[in-house]
């Protein structure tokens, strides 16, 4: 039942289209109203199945265990006038799966970054400064274990990027942004967290539907899986389904999940933790973007965001190499204030180990690149440790170390303004200095 209620869903998107020139926004309105009275649907059936299975009381019982040890919002907490407190929770360590499929990935980080959004340094409980509130419920900066994020409230949110053009995706691009659902017990089996690509001239609208839901045990409810709805170059509209089963290996309680995107010319890709969920290779071109959330009431059912990303689409390593001389790359990441890097970096790392091979006389500088933030005694000793790491991940690829020189230059080069994000991201660099 509820894979036909995601296949309803997905119909009555792609059937919405209007041909009146009605704009981006309003036509996510419409979509966000469909998506409570579907919600309200989803809840009435719901209801109706327990009462004919006699599973109200049960059903009762374990949402209110559920509530008393699983709820992520402190029992304890003290709501303060213009914070939200989270509870700082253990996130468990990434499965080695993940790390093998950033490995085997073929997606490519665009090079030249025109919206960045690591929800840093904003003020505890108002709207996130670089975005624009579309339709929907609530929308608010809180802290999640210990780091500031977007929460996504209520039946729907939707929200777009504070952007100076109307239409700002090129005909090659890349969205990357990190999701955290609490979501693991199934208590609302179509909760979602959807992409929304679209352009004002040509009625066209990309919808991807992500429901995590993260249930160690999905027979008891809950199935991750993603749907989608696209139009062609032609104007058709088209729709589908990703396996369950691709999915849900993928999914660890209380976790983020690394969401990525690419797009070239008609090329769509849509990965999750480096795996490629969805290759459509036929769809009409967009030229904006927005993220929406729906869930259920309940406060563990909620989405976070952070580090939210759009570049123009990447130049091959070689290429940039023998016109440049050297490899900038914002590829390559690290946890905040660590030396740690996150496994979405392999795909890079594996990238420049790939090109070592297969140019044997290749040797690198490899020089790590702080923004303004935070003062040199913090910033010159931790991007030479990033630049270790990235030698040391690069020789665990089977490349000498002896080609390899790591070198931490702070923040003393930059090459943007670090007053604004996208300035301070492009600063926040690796560069492989040809030797």
């Amino acid at each position: 039942m509820r894979r036909i209620l995601v296949f309803i869903i997905s119909a009555l998107l792609a059937s919405c289209f209007d041909a009146n020139g009605q704009n981006f926004l309003e036509r996510l309105g419409q979509r966000a109203k469909n998506a409570v009275e579907n919600k309200l649907g989803d809840k009435v059936e719901q209801a109706v199945n327990d009462v004919l299975d006699g599973n109200i009381g049960e059903k009762k019982k374990k949402e209110t265990a559920d509530k008393q040890t699983a709820d992520p919002v402190s029992q304890d907490a003290v709501a303060m006038p213009d914070a939200v407190a989270m509870p700082d929770a253990k996130v468990p360590a990434q499965p080695k799966q993940v790390e093998t499929s950033y490995a085997k990935t073929d997606f490519v980080p665009g090079d030249e970054i025109f919206f960045d959004d690591p929800v840093e340094g904003e003020k505890v409980g108002e709207f996130p400064s670089r975005w624009d509130f579309i339709s929907g419920e609530e929308c608010e900066i809180i802290t999640l274990n210990g780091e500031q994020v977007i929460k996504l409230s209520g039946w729907y949110s939707i929200i777009s990027p504070l952007m100076k053009e109307a239409d700002y995706l090129p005909e090659d691009f890349t969205i990357e942004f990190d999701v955290w659902s609490n979501n693991k017990y199934g208590s609302s089996n179509n909760d979602h967290i959807d992409l929304l690509l679209g352009s004002a001239e040509t009625e066209e609208l990309v919808v991807v539907n992500l429901n995590p839901a993260f249930n160690e045990n999905p027979a008891e409810g809950g199935q991750s899986d993603i749907s989608y709805s696209f139009r062609s170059p032609a104007g058709d509209p088209r729709q589908g389904l990703a396996k369950g089963e691709s999915l849900t290996p993928l999914i660890q309680p209380d976790s983020w999940l690394h969401v990525a995107v690419s797009f070239n010319k008609r090329a769509f890709k849509y990965y999750v933790n480096g795996v490629r969920m969805i290759n459509l290779p036929n769809v009409m071109r967009p030229t904006r973007m927005a993220l929406r959330s729906v869930s259920n009431c309940e406060e563990r059912d909620r989405f976070y965001l952070k580090n939210i990303r759009m570049a123009k689409g990447a130049v091959p390593l070689y290429d940039r190499l023998m016109s440049e001389g050297k490899i900038i790359t914002y590829a390559i990441t690290f946890e905040t204030g660590k030396a740690d890097l996150k496994p979405e970096s392999m795909v890079e790392i594996n990238r420049v180990a790939k090109l070592m091979k297969e140019n044997p006389g290749l040797e690198f500088e490899v020089q790590g690149h702080c923004d303004a933030t935070g003062s040199d005694k913090v910033n010159d000793p931790l991007s030479q440790k990033r630049a270790e790491a990235i030698v040391a991940a690069l020789v665990e690829e089977g490349i000498a170390e002896a080609r390899l020189t790591p070198v931490g230059k702070g923040s003393h080069q930059p090459i943007a303004s670090n007053s604004t994000d996208e300035g301070r991201a492009k600063n926040r660099r690796v560069e492989f200095i040809k030797k």
